[in-house]
């Protein structure tokens, strides 16, 4: 498996050499609409919280929608000279908060908790609308009063998990089930209520669970070392960024202990773990997209424009990880099937193709 992980990640360095030889994109796309376009412009300052296969997968579709509604309506989103990355770090994000009201964007597309919280605050006293994306609990978070009426300058979509389900799915693959591993960052506002959550699915079933937890990548390991070591039957990750950004890493010490990984997302499965399940990314990208335009173009008020929230019924199944796991795929597949609305397949790689 480690071989086949350094194909994949040699070939993600060579697409991305290529990509950058070519200037195609789609920050290069931003910028050629910016120079060709007549039509209005207007400022997209997008700030991502830190570099994973989810939330770029986001940014990316933020962007493609963005291109495709500038061309559609002869306007230009500038986004390429507004684009920030805080890689996990508050001091960053800080310094990226004040240089985009200092920039005067017409609207900042937050992506993720803890960029959200931070880019409210900075916006304060400014006309800049805010319009977060993956944010899972938007009102315990205070950014919002409610998810029908936010009340504020800010908006946005959340991936918020049915965290039961995802259970379900571990109950139905293994009915013996009795131990669980929880797997998360206490730093993350998008685990808490997850996890809690998770903790009451168990104690209404009878179920032991043995909570790990870990905010870099190192700690990450060797909580992962402790679970194996634990021999649980499975584990649970919601929606977490420091385990997404851990997860290449980890992944192989579940599966070489027999232990298969329930994720929130579809990213954990591309980046090892055994089952992702949630939102689809893309579409949550796509989606606000959309909402930025709305604001920008057609005058909707943040305060008024509800929240947006998806259907939590896919799950994507790392093929390679179930027969590393000595598990058939199509008896997996044909288990989870009646529990959600699709069930998808994906290869251990870095990044969506």
């Amino acid at each position: 498996m480690k071989r086949k992980m350094a194909a994949c990640l040699f070939a993600g360095v060579l697409g991305t050499l290529m990509l950058a030889g070519c200037g195609g994109g789609a920050g290069d796309q931003g910028s050629a609409s910016a120079e060709n376009a007549s039509g209005d412009v207007y400022k997209v300052g997008i700030v991502n919280y830190v570099d994973d296969a989810s939330l770029n997968q986001i940014v990316e579709n933020i962007q493609k929608e963005l291109d495709a509604k500038g061309e559609e309506l002869g306007v230009i989103f500038d986004y390429e000279n507004y684009y920030d990355n805080a890689q996990g770090d508050s001091s960053v994000l800080n310094q990226i908060a004040a240089d985009q009201v200092a920039n005067n964007v017409d609207v900042v597309v937050a992506i993720a908790s803890p960029v959200a919280i931070v880019m409210q605050t900075a916006t304060e006293g400014t006309d800049i609308p805010v319009v977060f994306s993956a944010v899972t609990d938007p009102v315990g978070a205070g950014l919002v009063d409610s998810m029908d009426a936010p009340g504020g300058n800010i908006t946005g979509t959340s991936d918020a998990l049915d965290t039961a389900s995802i259970m379900e799915l571990m109950k139905a693959q293994n009915p013996q089930l009795a131990k669980i591993g929880l797997l998360y960052d206490t730093a993350q506002d998008s685990s808490e209520l997850a996890i809690e959550e998770a903790k009451a699915w168990c104690e209404e079933n009878q179920v032991e669970y043995v909570e790990k937890t870990g905010s870099t990548t190192e700690d990450i390991q060797l909580a992962a070392d402790s679970l194996a070591a634990e021999k649980v039957d499975a584990v649970f990750t919601p929606t977490d960024n420091s385990i997404m950004t851990a997860e290449l890493t980890i992944y192989e010490t579940f599966a070489d202990a027999g232990i298969p990984h329930y994720c929130g997302a579809d990213s954990f499965a591309l980046n090892g773990a055994f089952c992702g399940y949630g939102v689809d990314y893309a579409n949550l990208g796509v989606m606000t997209g959309d909402m930025v335009v709305d604001i920008l173009v057609n005058g909707a008020d943040p305060a008024e424009t509800p929240v947006q929230t998806f259907d939590n019924g896919i799950a994507t199944i790392n093929t390679e990880i179930c027969e590393e796991l000595g598990l058939d795929v199509e008896t997996v597949k044909a288990t989870f099937e009646p529990l959600c609305t699709q069930v998808k397949e994906i290869q251990t790689a870095e990044e969506f193709e």
